[in-house]
């Protein structure tokens, strides 16, 4: 996969504008039609390879709280993940502890009179054994259920340290689209319970996306704390400085940012002429990618512009 510089791309355009130079106005439409333009390429497949990531695991995001107010600590209201069960030193043994996903010092897990405690300035550390080692901090909200639950969700009452917070606690299994230290994600594929595409065969799951992530449907098990994610990685917004250009898009870019600057100057002629090069430039590309989907397991659910249409 070959990358170009934005300033070869602004140069093909110029070239096929016939002008020495772009006003300023000019240069700043040129970049917005560049990245318009290339987010319909990014669209037109799910399985561009330099976007594309198999199977890669992913946090289960378990839990959604708010609520929480200065009173107790703002930090509450966030995404927890499942860690692992408790080995018992601090709480209740083979009970489960979940971690904030932004502020990671919050944790959710059962005293040794098992009721829940969500705690700030806490940490839970993996022992030798798979369990995980709570070290308490402070307690923010206390399980005040007479009959102590065993899912977090089913509390029915918390007590806040001060103040009179009401606690939220929302179950879910979302897969968010930014974690840290991966790659954000631009549009979700597929996701399987296990490492998928290798020599066993995995579990797919269906689920919905939201502005949130993706919402996986009929978990196995609620002690799972990762799926593996197959998805393309967020297009990057493109300025005058670029050099990540994609040669794949490269022509593409080229004559129907073209084509759309003929549009502004009123040449609609010219410019439905120039839509139906990009358009042969882009199909070309596609054409391989379909080539390599009917040998890749990867992407057989795949479907581009160019398999549909043919069908």
């Amino acid at each position: 996969m070959q990358d170009r510089t934005y300033a070869d791309l602004k140069a093909l355009i110029q070239a096929l504008s016939g002008v020495g130079s772009f006003t300023t106005e000019e240069d700043a439409n040129i970049v917005n039609f560049v990245n318009r333009r290339a987010s319909q390429a990014y669209h037109m497949s799910p399985s561009w390879p330099r976007y594309l990531v198999s199977s890669e695991g992913r946090d289960i995001n378990a839990y959604t709280l708010s609520g929480a107010t200065a009173s107790t600590s703002t930090s509450v209201n966030q995404n927890y993940k499942f860690l692992g069960t408790n080995d018992g030193n601090v709480g209740t043994v083979g009970t489960n502890v979940y971690q904030g996903v932004t502020t990671t010092t919050v944790i959710i897990y059962k005293d040794s009179n098992n009721a829940w405690l969500v705690q700030t300035g806490a940490s839970a550390a993996i022992q030798s054994d798979g369990r995980y080692r709570v070290t308490a901090g402070t307690s923010q909200f206390t399980e005040a259920d007479t009959l102590k639950k065993d899912v977090l969700e089913n509390v029915t009452t918390w007590t806040p340290r001060a103040g009179s917070d009401s606690l939220l606690v929302e179950p879910k299994n979302l897969i968010p689209y930014a974690e840290t230290g991966k790659s954000t994600i631009g549009d979700f594929t597929r996701i399987h319970r296990k490492q998928a595409f290798y020599n066993n065969s995995a579990l797919e799951y269906d689920f919905f996306v939201d502005a949130t992530g993706a919402n996986v449907l009929n978990i196995v098990s609620s002690t799972d704390s990762k799926v593996f994610v197959t998805y393309k990685i967020q297009l990057p917004l493109f300025t005058a400085d670029s050099t990540d250009i994609p040669g794949e898009f490269f022509n593409f870019l080229a004559h129907s940012a073209y084509a759309d600057f003929l549009r502004m100057d009123g040449q609609h002629g010219k410019a439905l002429t120039e839509e139906k090069v990009a358009q042969s430039y882009i199909d070309s590309q596609l054409e391989q990618i379909d080539i390599r989907n009917n040998n890749n397991s990867i992407n057989h659910k795949f479907s581009t512009y160019v398999n549909r249409q043919s069908r």
